[in-house]
């Protein structure tokens, strides 16, 4: 099943500019770094294909699930920016919580909440309230709620935003144990997150998809005669000017 936008169109009002226009987009196997600076567009092509905002016009589907219906919800798992803690729900019970929103029955929310929290390492924070993590700890809670339902699309909104470097690793680690059963769109406008395990690369700007490809065909937008150092960072400058 593979996640397709065909025209899609979108504006915040019948009179509003365009935010996306015309994207013509098939994402790609395996793990994709969205990129595109701030306004680009990334966090409403996500919304998107979560189905949690319609199209101005197009279609955006799944196999041949198309959003938003529920079904299509059930297998798309969405994070976004903005993580709220819940103060009555501790760690696991808000990771369980979102399964159960998902279509899970409660006793299998409830197992599964526990090995997510595993794999983003919060298991000793699982009896927590969620108001009292840090802002690195509760955007971690968000990965592992976006991991409790086995979706087949993981959608994650600048997910390291607020991590330290150690947590970064510990996050990309577990992407990586991800992409052979799921497709992974991570949304950032920072170079830095196109890590070494990323396999595909995608430009946003002004609303259109700009590159898509995997990340050698990303790279090569470099000036001849760029330091190694700095080809991702001349790339995207390279794509983002032309």
């Amino acid at each position: 099943m593979t996640l397709r936008f065909s025209s899609c169109n979108y504006s915040y009002g019948p009179w509003r500019p365009l935010v996306l226009e015309d994207v013509d987009y098939e994402l790609p196997a395996g793990l994709t770094i969205l990129l595109g600076p701030n306004g680009a567009g990334k966090s409403t092509l996500l919304k998107l294909a979560a189905g949690v905002a319609r199209s101005r016009s197009g279609s955006i589907t799944l196999g041949s699930l198309a959003a938003p219906t529920k079904a299509y919800r059930r297998e798309v798992a969405w994070m976004p920016q903005t993580i709220t803690a819940v103060p009555s729900l501790s760690v696991r019970e808000y990771v369980a919580y979102v399964g159960w929103l998902k279509g899970m029955n409660r006793r299998d929310a409830w197992e599964r909440a526990r090995d997510c929290l595993s794999r983003v390492e919060l298991a000793d924070k699982e009896n927590t309230k969620t108001t009292r993590l840090s802002g690195g700890q509760l955007r971690r809670v968000g990965v592992a709620a976006a991991l409790v339902h086995d979706a087949r699309v993981l959608l994650l909104d600048e997910p390291t935003a607020g991590m330290d470097p150690h947590q970064r690793r510990v996050f990309r680690d577990t992407l990586s144990g991800l992409t052979e059963d799921v497709q992974v769109l991570m949304s950032t406008h920072d170079v830095a997150d196109l890590a070494e395990d990323a396999d595909n690369v995608s430009v946003l700007r002004e609303g259109r998809i700009r590159q898509s490809g995997d990340v050698s065909a990303f790279l090569a937008h470099a000036p001849q005669g760029t330091a190694p150092a700095r080809t991702a960072e001349a790339a995207y400058t390279a794509l983002l000017t032309s």
